[in-house]
């Protein structure tokens, strides 16, 4: 039997050194300033950092086993699927507060800084409930369960500044910009310091992923409660979030049954908290379902818009014989 390497304090400290380098590159090298991010550069980042998560869960299979390499190919695929709920809530943000295209990149970059304190900070609380407390995983498959048929029910959408506690506290302490100031976070308003629209974007981006994150995390714990590949699956679907909204947010009417999908899976893996004492789903399966029920959703919704485009195009055409 191979002996397989334990996970050290310097395994986090090389990953977290390699994320933070790669994200600085991104954004000191190959985004410097306040530039807008184009559709093509987003979607060959979106598509190198997918392929750099396969690399390190290849990269797992010598240090860890086949199986654990799984588990983090299982994890990744489940974050990065309920991160695309993110995205779109994200694009709904700056479209309220009509941030230009040449910030947006800014704000997720600090975004992404942000998540990897609380991600961290979760997926720690976490994992020691569940080692001390086991029956907390039948409490966290439950709340899944209810979150994806609430999200499925669920009928409001926008964004609602107003009603978001983090930003009602940043108005205690600082008074308000109307204007943004290039892609500064603090101005001046007179002779005070102030907070510009792009901090309360910065604000509501980072809840809101504090947010999915309560929904997102816990669906990890159904396939591993290992710290390392829940944390690193995690920070590798955020990763990829920040290329994938740009390749996303242009083609958001596309995906009209991605919300059912996402809730379904949040269901699943809800489930399959609950009854892993009665029924165990492999891990390989729970990897082919998740799949699977994203990839019919998407399927689903590209159906529906085309029948509509035929729709549409027959209907000048029917007009046109009654006359």
């Amino acid at each position: 039997m191979l002996a397989y390497t334990d996970i050290t304090v310097w395994h986090w400290a090389a990953f977290i050194t390699g994320i933070l380098a790669f994200v600085l590159l991104d954004l000191f090298v190959f985004h410097p300033g306040a530039k807008a991010v184009s559709f093509k550069d987003a979607l060959l980042w979106t598509a190198f950092f997918f392929i750099l998560a396969l690399l390190f869960g290849a990269a797992l299979v010598p240090l860890r086993g086949r199986q654990e390499a799984v588990e983090f190919i299982t994890g990744y695929i489940i974050e990065l699927s309920l991160s695309m709920d993110n995205v779109f809530v994200i694009a709904l943000i700056f479209a309220y507060f009509r941030v230009p295209t040449e910030y947006q990149h800014r704000v997720l970059f600090f975004g992404f800084i942000d998540a990897l304190v609380m991600r961290g900070v979760i997926i720690g609380i976490g994992t020691v409930l569940i080692s001390r407390f086991h029956a907390v995983l039948y409490v966290l498959g439950a709340f899944l369960v209810y979150s994806g048929i609430k999200m499925i029910l669920s009928k409001e959408d926008g964004v609602h500044p107003e009603k978001n506690a983090v930003i009602k506290l940043a108005q205690r302490f600082f008074p308000i910009s109307t204007h943004f100031d290039g892609a500064k976070f603090f101005t001046r308003v007179n002779g005070r310091r102030a907070l510009t629209p792009l901090a309360l974007v910065l604000l509501m981006v980072e809840t809101t992923d504090l947010i999915f994150a309560v929904d997102s995390i816990p669906a990890i714990f159904s396939i591993t409660t290992k710290p390392f590949i829940v944390f690193t699956s995690n920070i590798f679907a955020i990763l990829g979030l920040r290329s994938l909204y740009f390749v996303l947010v242009g083609a958001i009417e596309y995906f009209r049954y991605l919300k059912i999908g996402l809730s379904l899976v949040l269901v699943f893996v809800g489930g399959k908290m609950v009854v892993e004492k009665w029924i165990e789903i492999p891990t390989v399966w729970s990897l082919v379902i998740v799949a699977g029920i994203i990839l019919m959703s998407i399927g689903a919704s590209l159906l529906l818009i085309k029948r509509e485009s035929t729709e549409n195009a027959a209907a000048p055409a029917e007009r046109s014989s009654k006359l």
